[in-house]
């Protein structure tokens, strides 16, 4: 996806960042693969999914050849926790077992709360060609877990491209940047999803309350993080985790050559994960009543949809 070709509306107000975070740690994602076969880069695995509560997972994907993600991800469950898939590249079609379909393509994006439980497949509407995005797991607070599902397709026209200064721009996939409301806006985690492009030697500043959680993943080009002494080097394909200094109002980044990235942020949750694979709860009791709702058929009738 080329940002030069989105309509962009003007900043509405600057970000001011008086003290800037910096990098916590550099992480290098796990090569892996998924539903039938896809290949992917688990950039958030499990082991940091206290750190960057209230984040469960990130998978990146990219891939010019067909057998990288021609099986796609046929029927498979969810239940506790929100997914968003961002596609830059690429057609996928998404169905489920609350009655829900969408395209997802160049550009867009879908947000899907699985809350008590849903069955869904990811398949590819192409033969050939790239395909490359992100999928994003956001946990659901315990009182929200079992809540009913939801499902939003977002074409790329509405999400709002903010144009900066210098041939910068930023997504506002979800959260505030600029002065411009982002495409979604979650209660109680109340994320923060940016897709920015930014020109070598440019900044970009933006600011962050202090209790989120914070990353960012650079997908293309290298860009540094902090201000002054404290620059610390992202490199393309590295995610680096912001640290938590209470001094700090916010991020700066810098373009050591033409880049782009995602910043993401979310209020933590600081409650108990229990996670069996696609599943996520607060007790292992949870974990085994989900287990037994998904293999005795009580999964439809929580979604009102066809246990797959």
């Amino acid at each position: 996806m080329d940002t030069r070709t989105l309509a962009t509306i003007p900043a509405a107000a600057p970000e001011s960042v008086q003290r800037s975070r910096t990098v916590d740690r550099v992480v290098r994602g796990i090569a892996t693969s998924d539903g039938a076969g896809v290949k992917l880069t688990r950039v958030l695995t499990q082991n940091l999914q206290r750190r960057l509560d209230p984040f469960l997972m990130l998978d990146a994907f990219g891939t010019d050849s067909k057998d990288d993600y021609i099986g796609g991800f046929p029927d498979h469950p969810h239940r506790g926790f929100e997914t968003i898939t961002y596609m830059l590249a690429g057609r996928m079609r998404h169905r489920d077992s609350a009655g829900n379909e969408g395209l997802l393509q160049n550009g867009g994006a879908q947000w899907m709360v699985a809350g008590a439980g849903v069955v869904h497949s990811e398949m590819p509407e192409q033969e050939d060609g790239r395909m490359e995005g992100f999928q994003l797991w956001l946990n659901l607070p315990a009182a929200d877990k079992m809540t009913a599902p939801w499902y939003r397709d977002l074409p790329a026209a509405e999400i709002p491209t903010v144009a900066l200064a210098h041939g910068a721009t930023v997504r506002v996939l979800a959260g505030a940047s600029h002065g411009v409301a982002g495409a979604i806006t979650r209660p109680v985690t109340e994320p923060v999803y940016l897709d920015v492009e930014l020109p070598a030697g440019q900044d970009f500043a933006q600011a962050l309350p202090a209790g989120h959680n914070a990353f960012i993943y650079v997908y293309r080009g290298e860009v540094s993080v902090g201000a002054g002494d404290d620059r610390a080097v992202v490199e393309a394909q590295r995610m680096g985790v912001l640290d938590n200094a209470g001094q700090a109002d916010g991020v700066i980044v810098r373009a050591e050559a033409d880049a782009r990235f995602l910043l993401i942020a979310g209020r933590p949750l600081n409650e108990p994960i229990a996670q069996y694979g696609p599943f996520v709860m607060n007790t292992q009791e949870q974990i085994y009543q989900t287990l037994a709702d998904f293999r005795d058929g009580r999964f439809a009738a929580s979604v009102g949809g066809t246990q797959a």
